[in-house]
């Protein structure tokens, strides 16, 4: 049931993640914490070559069910361990899911393992407020957003933007860095 919801009313935020990064038939793109596929169809119908990771089974079989595009692989992983070579993407997101992250410090490592030089990185998480709690607190304050983008920096990476984003009904925290080139 978890994934048909997350079917629903995320076109926005999959269009604005391929159109923030620019994302072309050049890219090689991974999408930590795919869910259901959403972003991962959306990269793909844009000529990108696809890995959807994600660590439940459940939603990588919908995800494969639901995806009839040449181009996209889905794997079994997490942000701290992706199933995926050093250097094998262009384009890393990960979409309203870093919250879930067990270890912020070791997902951005491996963001940056897997990033190729000059890659990007996108996150976007819902906006919430300080205190809430449940299903309300999935996604980042103010604060937190600004310690990710902190975060991003220790990890190496350049060029790092937060800014305020609205993606269809969706009011979220972006935060956009750069794996340095050679």
């Amino acid at each position: 049931m978890a994934g048909l919801t997350m079917l629903l009313g995320r076109g926005a935020l999959s269009r604005l993640a391929c159109e923030l990064t620019g994302v072309g038939r050049e890219d090689r793109v991974v999408d930590v914490g795919c869910g259901p596929g959403g972003a991962v169809r959306q990269a793909a119908s844009r000529g990108a070559r696809v890995t959807g990771v994600d660590p439940a089974p459940v939603m990588l079989g919908l995800a494969r069910t639901l995806t009839r595009r040449p181009g996209v692989a889905w794997l079994e992983g997490t942000a701290e361990a992706l199933p995926v070579p050093e250097g094998a993407a262009t384009v890393l997101w990960s979409i309203a899911t870093v919250h879930h992250w067990s270890d912020l410090d070791t997902g951005l490592a491996e963001a940056g393992r897997a990033l190729a030089p000059g890659g990007r990185l996108l996150v976007a998480e819902r906006r919430t407020r300080p205190g809430a709690t449940g299903l309300a607190s999935h996604g980042w304050t103010d604060e937190q957003a600004a310690t990710f983008a902190d975060l991003c920096l220790g990890a190496g990476f350049t060029d790092v933007q937060t800014e305020r984003r609205e993606a269809g009904r969706h009011r979220l925290w972006v935060v956009q860095a750069v794996k340095p080139g050679p």
